[in-house]
């Protein structure tokens, strides 16, 4: 994709998130289009986004389950970002009508007390980079209609970036084993899905190690403070007006969502 087709699939995303209107998948009208090609479409909303405010607070991991990388028929994760709108109050009412196609997934937030950057961060270095983890529940959301997403629709959307929801209980990550740390998560009362944070690429810490390794050689870095979702301990649910969701999470503690059914401003 050449310059102008890269800028007329960026507009085509930021005119869906002004909108709230999806487009059709940008596989289907660009066929062509790799996956350099959908993170260029990303960077271009990235910089969209921080001329008007909206700095980068971090990054999220997405297809980091072996079933979701099946299911998208890729062998490994992708990364977006997360900028400082996206995050919101653990129990106050979120406006569901900032959303599209709005779904939940918890996930261990790592919250980083230094600069972490690739290539060649192993494992030893990530955990000394956290300052602590967090529960944490990420808000998937799509700009493509009706989730109809190959990688290049995903990765170009910013990785279906929707919004996240802090736990406001911090863990030393060494007093955890993020492993064996099991999740159930419940919507209006119910247990809506269960995992464990082994799900993510065998543990949720090599996830942040790619993350790292992944992002370094384009000139990024994990600063300090930047919070980082490595990936779902569960599968996706729907989430509504009126909705309210608890990710419980074993020595971590527990976070809440709670969505109202206020309209898009």
């Amino acid at each position: 994709m050449d310059a102008s087709t890269l800028q007329e699939a960026a507009a085509a995303l930021l005119s869906a998130y002004e909108t709230g209107k999806p487009i059709a998948p940008l596989i289907e009208t660009y066929p062509a289009a790799t996956l350099e090609d959908a993170y260029r479409v990303q960077q271009r909303l990235v910089r969209h986004w921080a001329e008007r405010g909206d700095g980068v607070r971090g990054h999220k991991v997405g297809l980091a389950s072996a079933a979701m990388q099946r299911q998208m028929g890729v062998d490994q994760p992708d990364y977006g970002h997360l900028t400082a709108s996206m995050f919101h109050l653990e129990h106050q009412p979120i406006p569901i009508g900032g959303f599209l196609q709005p779904r939940i997934e918890p996930e261990i937030a790592f919250v980083l007390g230094s600069r972490l950057r690739g290539p060649g961060v192993t494992v030893a270095d990530a955990l000394r980079a956290v300052d602590f983890v967090v529960p944490a529940l990420e808000i998937v959301d799509s700009r493509i209609q009706d989730w109809k997403i190959s990688i290049v629709d995903t990765i170009a959307d910013n990785a279906s970036s929707g919004g996240v929801v802090l736990g406001s209980r911090p863990t030393a990550i060494g007093d955890v084993d993020l492993r064996l740390a099991g999740c159930v998560l419940h919507r209006n009362g119910e247990i809506a899905a269960t995992g464990a944070g082994g799900a993510v690429l065998g543990s949720p810490v090599n996830a942040l190690v790619w993350l790292a390794n992944t992002v370094g050689p384009l000139g990024v870095a994990l600063e300090p403070g930047h919070v980082v979702l490595p990936g779902s301990m569960t599968r996706a649910i729907p989430v509504s007006p009126g909705d309210t969701v608890v990710a419980t999470m074993a020595g971590l503690g527990s976070v809440t969502a709670k969505f109202s059914g206020e309209e898009r401003s």
